[in-house]
């Protein structure tokens, strides 16, 4: 049963187009009580009353006014009520020192050639990557996750590899958690001023995935097992792999750079509000 006083978690939020060609927001609300999920719709003469700050990753919110479907997991909303507005991201500060850390993981590399494109790289793209979120939903999902994912990613691969009988290539390890998913300053947008991240239609129109653009600069650069290490860390062709870890004898690398991105993106912070809980 719907009541006023249920708080909900903004998990998923997106504008799209109706085909009589006007605006329709889709989304979807965690009860902060039980934990279960709503979907909600906003057609656009709500969307339109409404701040596009409500809707932020993390934000609690309280339904003012809307009708739910009998099995009340399904909302058309009208009016939204904000209780608590999570942080954007990493604050100027903490991205600062975020960078550090990363950038400190540089002269752990000592292939020269290797080491010197990451830090050339980082240098020109330095303020994109300050900002840059690590996806649109599923980790890491505010500005600034994306270094944070990649510094979990360097952590979580020394401990590994100081661990391991088998001893890999340390700079094609560092280096791959470090490029795996660089392109992704490109494949996103966060908003400044709302934090709401979408996807960049123009990289869309270039580049196939992320991965595919972490792949060609370092085949470009002729850093192949690097390349091929970031080829396959999606792991299933059918998750965006490049290289699908079902095949045949494939390096023990691969599995390695996979399973550590896939580690930081289960159990990494999600969104702000689980940042806020540290």
């Amino acid at each position: 049963m719907f009541s006023r006083d249920i708080i909900y978690e903004v998990v998923i939020f997106s504008v799209g187009d109706t085909k009589a060609g006007t605006k329709m927001g889709k989304l979807q609300l965690k009860s902060t009580e039980d934990g279960s999920l709503l979907n909600c719709i906003l057609w656009e003469e709500a969307l339109n009353r409404m701040d596009s700050k409500l809707f932020r990753c993390g934000n609690q919110l309280r339904i003012v006014s809307g009708s739910f479907n009998e099995k009340f997991n399904n909302c058309l909303v009208t009016a939204l009520e904000l209780v608590k507005e999570a942080k954007m991201g990493l604050d100027e500060n903490e991205r600062d020192e975020y960078y550090k850390k990363l950038t400190a993981y540089f002269e752990k590399i000592e292939n020269p050639e290797i080491r010197n494109f990451i830090i050339e790289y980082f240098e020109e793209h330095k303020d994109k990557i300050k900002i840059a979120p690590a996806a649109k939903l599923m980790h890491h999902n505010y500005m600034g996750g994306l270094m944070v994912h990649t510094l979990e990613c360097l952590e979580f691969a020394e401990i590994n590899m100081n661990a391991m009988a088998y001893k890999p290539n340390k700079d094609n390890i560092l280096a791959a958690c470090i490029l795996h998913d660089i392109g992704k300053i490109f494949e996103y947008t966060i908003d400044l001023e709302t934090g709401l991240i979408d996807y960049d239609e123009n990289f869309r129109k270039e580049w196939l995935t992320h991965s595919q653009y972490g792949f060609s600069i370092c085949m470009t650069k002729g850093f192949k097992e690097i390349a091929k290490m970031i080829a396959a860390h999606h792991g299933r062709a059918e998750w965006g792999a490049i290289i699908d870890l079902d095949e045949k004898d494939l390096e023990p690398e691969l599995y390695l750079i996979h399973l550590i991105d896939n580690m930081s993106a289960k159990f990494g912070k999600i969104n702000t509000s689980m940042l806020e809980s540290k």
